[in-house]
């Protein structure tokens, strides 16, 4: 998918709470040419069964800046009615999760790939450029 001209985006997501892969995250993507462009959205994903997305829509050419958008509050929402046990709240008033969406933001160059992985749990997360 990368060339010259364009470059490729994929991510993935692990639980940190339990140590393994979130799966059916929905992930969108979107993209602008230049700091004052408006963003174009791609489309998305979910994350498969090891927490990754494969299949990331590309990106058009002259992308200057790339937008990853994870709807992580279904997620939580479903393990928690899987466990089957009274998990800690995620906000005060016990409903939904304290960070509902992330959203990574970051600076692209032509020919290059970049794997941002998400490092997620119930109250925090983490993010950086991995390979």
């Amino acid at each position: 998918m990368s060339s010259s001209t364009t470059a490729s985006v994929s991510t993935h997501i692990l639980d940190t709470s339990v140590g393994r892969p979130a799966p059916g995250v929905a992930v969108r993507i979107s993209a602008r040419a230049g700091r004052d462009a408006d963003w174009q959205p791609l489309g998305g994903s979910a994350t498969d069964a090891d927490g990754r997305c494969k299949d990331l829509p590309a990106l058009p050419e002259g992308a200057t800046h790339v937008r990853l958008d994870f709807a992580v509050e279904p997620y939580f929402d479903s393990e928690r009615a899987e466990a089957g046990q009274d998990a800690p709240a995620h906000r005060d008033d016990g409903r939904g999760a304290f960070f509902p969406e992330v959203a990574v933001t970051f600076a692209v160059v032509p020919g290059e790939h970049y794997h941002v992985p998400l490092l997620l749990n119930p109250f925090g997360y983490s993010v950086y450029r991995g390979s």
